[in-house]
């Protein structure tokens, strides 16, 4: 299986440390976020790792190379100046993700999931699941929560902007109390109506291929955080020097 990084955002939230340094980079405990996530992978066994980039995207390609120092085998796919969305740099790199599923890893969170449960999240014997989202408890700047999962199957929220099901949360028949931890696995299936070097958004593919029970998913309650903005940078950097 094959991972993918997102690292195209701009990171307004991170201003000013983004106006000079692409959010990827900035250092938790003295190591670029991107780091992390490429010694998980690898730890995981990924070998290879396609990165998407746009503003200051040089910055990485000259830090990460070839990402042979972290056992691994990176393809960039750079994309323009303000990027394609979460959709659209999915599509725009599955020349090099190839036909099976793989895991897409938003490189803005932290995040002690065990990357090898990917491996095993959509079995190439069911074909009918397009997804398969890492859901965690909701963080205190998003307490309302996003996402339902009942028996396996993700769905969205009664109110949310994904919700155009028809059916409510008691329907659904469970706690709608789930944020989407940006870790999710695909397959290429899921992006093939979409243009190559089109900006598209992730969203309405998952509302689609949810209303029709196509988006698995499992709760993850161990460390995950939203590296948002300058605060939670420093209280993560902080949280993982004193470990």
């Amino acid at each position: 299986m094959k991972a993918m990084i997102l690292a195209a955002g701009r990171g307004e939230r991170m201003r000013p440390l983004t106006d000079v340094c692409p959010k990827p980079l900035l250092c938790v405990a003295g190591k670029p976020l991107i780091v992390w996530h490429l010694e998980r992978l690898a730890r995981a066994g990924f070998r290879e790792v396609v990165i998407n980039h746009a503003h200051l995207g040089e910055q990485i390609e000259v830090l990460l190379g070839d990402g042979e120092a972290w056992g691994v085998a990176i393809t960039y796919s750079p994309e323009p100046p303000g990027a394609l969305e979460t959709a659209g740099g999915i599509a725009q790199a599955l020349p090099f993700l190839g036909e099976e599923p793989f895991v897409v890893i938003n490189g803005d969170i932290f995040c002690d999931w065990d990357l090898a449960l990917a491996k095993t999240a959509l079995p190439p014997n069911e074909v009918t699941t397009l997804a398969h989202l890492v859901m965690v408890p909701n963080p205190v700047q998003h307490p309302q929560g996003d996402f339902v999962l009942t028996d396996g199957k993700v769905g969205v929220t009664e109110g949310n902007p994904l919700f155009g099901t028809g059916e409510t949360a008691a329907e659904l028949g469970s706690n709608p109390n789930l944020t989407f931890s940006g870790i999710g696995i695909y397959r290429p299936a899921l992006f093939a109506g979409l243009e190559r070097g089109e900006p598209a958004k992730l969203a309405p593919l998952l509302r689609e291929a949810m209303a029709d029970g196509r988006v698995s998913g499992r709760l993850h309650v161990g460390y995950w955080t939203d590296v948002g903005t300058p605060e939670r940078l420093a209280a993560l950097d902080a949280e993982q020097r004193a470990l």
